[in-house]
């Protein structure tokens, strides 16, 4: 097992990334690695914690000793209504499901889950509603789609499969429930029962396609690995010491795990290992602080690590060597980022200061903020990024942008790349 080396910086005194911040956190240097100026901090109103928030809650529970948050400075008028400029709300609403948690798009349909029952269905481009689907059991924590079926992790520790159809109208059929019902049974006359289920809340779903397995990662410190073709649970990674919070599968399928122990840890399946194939790569440090979230670009060429300190750790593959070595940080989030999207070279960071910010990968591998979308009212639990509308055209003039947030709304919002824009009527001129 190998430990990549990282920047060796102080640890800041602890700061809760909940914590509204007072009037001495003007004056702060921005980010080496992105090329955006400083923007002012976004207001924030955060929504009342009831009981029935607490799950959601804990799936993003933070520790008593992080470094402090990255602070901004003001930006001039004229610079913020550039990036302004950039983006616009294309559709808005608000449903009597609380906060939603999950979201996930494929084939022309968004799916959103939230703290009721049922996840909701969504049409592209025009954002209708066009069914959903209804299980008995609340709070849909995490989604995964992938060509004809939908998983869906739930706050009871189970994973319902559904596979969708096309006889004229759109359906959807239910076809397991992860672990099967009578495994409980079973595994609690052997003594097996915590190998045949998580004891924790889950916290992300991921699909390795070329194995044709699914992962689901806990807050009880594990990874699971489900065979897609039975739904049996064939192994159980004993991934961190802390909680698992992320979990991501390159094409290769690699399997990325993040934790509150403040590490990415990298694994890779060798088949030759007997009961227990999974074998850890390496262990990336992400600066002495819990990684809530990861993304990962579709060569897998950048990988990106969002942490409670609102930074966005990235780390770039070698052309040569194949293995990760540390790039950068984008700077901008004044709270936890508490989700990431990545798609063509956009990557889409929500934190829990109520924003999204949209960055572009330029060809030197800098980072630029091209927007800072605000709207929402409560922390950004989940965000899904897709071409034009969900369509395959070119993502060179923008993307599409589907936020949700704990205040209960779901967004979707049309961002354009004015920078390309602007060089191109450059280049014309």
């Amino acid at each position: 097992m190998e430990t990549a080396s990282f920047l060796d910086t102080p640890n800041s005194p602890p700061n809760l990334s909940f914590a509204q911040r007072g009037p001495h956190t003007n004056n702060f240097l921005r980010s080496i690695s992105t090329k955006e100026p400083p923007l002012p901090e976004a207001p924030c109103t955060l929504p009342h914690l009831t009981t029935a928030t607490s799950l959601s809650v804990n799936l993003h529970s933070y520790s008593h000793s992080q470094p402090s948050t990255p602070r901004l400075s003001f930006t001039p008028s004229n610079q913020l209504d550039d990036l302004q400029n950039t983006y616009r709300c294309i559709f808005s609403v608000l449903k009597k499901d609380g906060q939603i948690l999950s979201v996930a798009a494929s084939g022309g349909l968004v799916y959103t889950g939230t703290q009721g029952n049922s996840i909701r269905i969504w049409k592209l481009p025009e954002f209708t509603e066009c069914g959903q689907l209804k299980t008995k059991a609340c709070m849909v924590v995490a989604l995964e789609v992938l060509n004809d079926r939908i998983y869906a992790a739930y706050s009871d520790c189970k994973i319902r499969v559904w596979r969708r159809t096309y006889e004229g109208v759109i359906k959807h059929i239910r076809l397991a429930t992860i672990p099967k019902n009578g495994s409980y049974v079973r595994s609690y006359i052997t003594g097996k029962d915590k190998m045949m289920r998580h004891v924790g809340p889950i916290s992300s779903l991921a699909i390795n396609v070329s194995d044709d397995i699914l992962y689901s990662a806990s807050l009880d410190k594990t990874v699971k690995v489900w065979r897609i073709s039975d739904f049996k649970c064939i192994e159980t990674i004993q991934a961190h010491p802390e909680p698992v919070n992320a979990i991501v599968v390159a094409y290769d399928g690699v399997l990325y795990t993040a934790s509150d122990d403040a590490t990415v840890k990298v694994w890779r399946r060798n088949f030759c290992s007997g009961s227990r194939p999974h074998s850890l790569v390496v262990t990336l440090p992400a600066k002495y602080s819990p990684v809530k979230t990861l993304a990962l670009t579709l060569d897998g060429g950048v990988m990106y690590g969002g942490c409670t300190d609102g930074y966005v750790h990235y780390w770039l593959k070698g052309s040569f060597s194949g293995q990760l070595q540390y790039g950068g940080a984008l700077l901008g989030h004044t709270h936890a980022v508490m989700c990431l999207a990545s798609v063509a070279n956009y990557v889409v960071s929500g934190s829990a200061d109520s924003t999204c910010r949209v960055w572009i990968k330029e060809e030197d591998g800098q980072h630029t903020c091209i927007a800072v979308l605000q709207g929402h009212r409560g922390p950004i639990r989940c965000v899904a990024v897709f071409p034009r509308y969900g369509s395959e055209e070119s993502t060179d003039e923008g993307c599409t942008i589907c936020t949700g947030s704990l205040d209960g709304v779901l967004i979707v919002w049309r961002v354009r790349n004015t920078s390309r824009i602007r060089d191109s009527s450059h280049s014309l001129s």
